[in-house]
């Protein structure tokens, strides 16, 4: 082969080279759930074993180990991980998830530690209104499910059931509605058990498990 030829050869290659595509990078993948649902389940039984009385009532700091360290970093990095997928409504679930259990969090060890001038006379009423503000809150989300497959309104609805069983609870000096909003926790937990089955089947390969029909649009 002449040197002439050589060179064709070459830039013919070097062109063919330009103009082939080029592999993109593979997409964002995964389930933000397989993060967000255990580590929400974890501190939601802590929080159920502390309503009904497993602790004294003068260890009510001791589940927020769990809250602070696995459960509300648990969502916010399945929130995170969402928008990433753009997945925006999961991103938006855990993300409001992240500021109920942190917001838990730094109400009991403020009310402990006394960080925010709060009085023991006002300590109830302080307990009252992030009780009320998050019962609200979870409704909306809970409305907002409508659409999903319904495990997830049961789900939405249970949480809302304890909300608002802890918030009589706390308002009547009720320690029989405080038990009863940890079994309201204990069922919503169980269903937790069940979407977490769900995305772990589908993630290892398998179909899932049935869901329901969406009360709206189903």
């Amino acid at each position: 082969m002449s040197l002439s030829e050589t060179d064709a050869a070459g830039t013919a290659a070097a062109a063919h080279a330009k103009h082939r595509p080029q592999a993109a990078p593979g997409p964002l993948d995964g389930d933000p759930a397989l993060i967000g649902v255990p580590t929400f389940v974890v501190g939601s039984i802590a929080l159920g074993l502390t309503l009904v009385g497993y602790l004294p009532a003068q260890a009510a700091g001791a589940p927020v180990a769990i809250i602070l360290a696995a459960t509300a970093l648990g969502q916010l990095i399945a929130a995170v991980w969402a928008a990433a997928l753009g997945q925006s409504a999961v991103a938006a679930i855990f993300g409001v998830f992240t500021g109920f259990w942190l917001s838990y969090a730094v109400l009991v060890l403020g009310l402990i530690h006394g960080w925010f001038g709060i009085t023991a006379g006002a300590a109830t009423r302080t307990q009252g209104l992030f009780l009320i503000s998050w019962l609200v809150t979870i409704v909306l989300l809970t409305v907002s499910t409508l659409r999903l497959p319904a495990a997830f309104t049961v789900l939405f609805t249970l949480i809302d059931l304890a909300l608002a069983l802890v918030l009589c609870a706390t308002l009547n000096g009720s320690s029989g509605l405080r038990t009863l909003g940890g079994y309201a926790v204990f069922a919503f937990v169980a269903v937790g058990f069940y979407l977490f089955l769900h995305v772990t089947s589908l993630a290892t390969g398998g179909r899932g498990l049935p869901l329901g029909r969406p009360a709206v649009g189903g």
